[in-house]
């Protein structure tokens, strides 16, 4: 961690007393919270937490499913029913988006910025024209728009935009354009009455199968938990838990607005990034991979390499001026609480019968 992003014992208490004194979201009830594109990873992260709160919580959603809350249909192109949903919800969190883990052929890049910025287009048209509209719109970014680092922390202040490097590779190149694109059609859309904050987030770790961390550990569990390429890459990530504790600190601070990065104050590389899980796990050994063997196993596993070796140095600024105090600022303690998660995780459903002993569902 660099100096300027360190956190001391003293700041932490300091920051967790201003957290507490800044909680009054639910000073008067319950909040009403839309989650737009909400039935991924993220999505249920959020609409878990908020469902736990007690809090009102309505899933746009293109796929029926069955939840503990509300899930409206959308096909996040056109007004309908779901507009309603919005009227007078105090919370709205976009995070619609076709998944970027795919090879960027012409087809999936088109559908990679049109679910992005098509949305977010359809959501702001909504708003405009609602008569109470939501008090805050949070919609999510990504800490890729930065460029490739390895030199400095890329704060909100002083991070410098990507894509126009003249080694950056093409795919680099497209992902920073749909960023870029997706956060100027959000703060260009005329929402006066609604406070909004575009969420450049970093990885989100949990210890569900189905997130980025449940994808890393079976690569360690597998023997295959090395270095990626160089190794020296910085990985920019946030700890499940300190994500949603941000983003209640947001609704309740109403001070925030415009972009923040939404990323633990440690990132550190690659290399690094895997030791620590390794630790975490037990396992003393992991293969490395060199670039050309990526570049292989992308064309195979139909992704791109960008995921793994762009070098995504992200702190973030905003939060921690603010006192913020993250509970897991740096890599090796959070890899611990969330292997440790995953274990219980196993433990309870192995014994219910919903997943075997080797962590596959059943």
């Amino acid at each position: 961690m660099s100096d300027n992003t360190k956190v001391t014992e003293s700041s932490v208490g300091a920051a967790q007393n201003h957290l507490g004194r800044g909680m009054t979201a639910r000073a008067n009830g319950p909040l009403r919270v839309v989650l737009a594109g909400g039935n991924g990873h993220v999505g249920n992260i959020l609409a878990r937490h908020f469902h736990a709160q007690g809090d009102t919580v309505t899933v746009l959603s293109r796929k029926a499913s069955h939840a503990s809350w509300s899930v409206v249909g959308w096909d996040g192109v056109t007004p309908g029913g779901w507009c309603a949903e919005l009227e007078r919800a105090d919370v709205l969190i976009n995070l619609a988006g076709r998944s970027v883990d795919c090879r960027y052929s012409a087809r999936n890049r088109r559908e990679i910025l049109e679910s992005r910025v098509g949305t977010t287009r359809l959501l702001g048209n909504v708003i405009r024209g609602l008569a109470n509209s939501p008090r805050l719109w949070m919609n999510m970014s990504t800490a890729t728009i930065y460029r490739h680092a390895f030199d400095r922390d890329m704060d909100e202040a002083n991070g410098e935009i990507g894509g126009n490097e003249p080694d950056t590779p093409a795919s680099w190149a497209f992902s920073i354009a749909v960023a870029t694109n997706w956060e100027e059609t959000f703060f260009a859309s005329q929402t006066p009455k609604t406070r909004k904050i575009g969420l450049r987030s970093a990885m989100v770790m949990s210890p569900e199968r189905d997130g980025v961390f449940g994808m890393l550990l079976r690569l360690v569990q597998f023997g295959l938990g090395g270095a990626a390429g160089s190794g020296k890459q910085f990985m920019s990530w946030i700890h499940g838990a300190d994500f949603v504790r941000a983003i209640e600190y947001l609704i309740a601070h109403e001070e925030f607005a415009g972009v923040l990065n939404l990323a633990a104050p440690g990132p550190l590389p690659n290399a690094e990034f895997m030791c620590a899980m390794r630790e975490a796990c037990g396992i003393g050994f992991g293969l490395s991979a060199a670039r050309w063997m990526l570049e292989i196993g992308a064309v195979v596993l139909r992704t791109e390499t960008e995921l793994i070796l762009k070098s995504r140095r992200v702190v973030p600024g905003r939060l921690i001026e603010s006192g913020f105090p993250f509970q897991f600022p740096e890599w090796r303690g959070a890899a611990r609480d969330l292997v440790g998660r995953w274990r219980n995780h196993v433990k309870e459903a192995t014994a219910a019968g919903t997943i075997s002993r080797e962590g596959v569902s059943v």
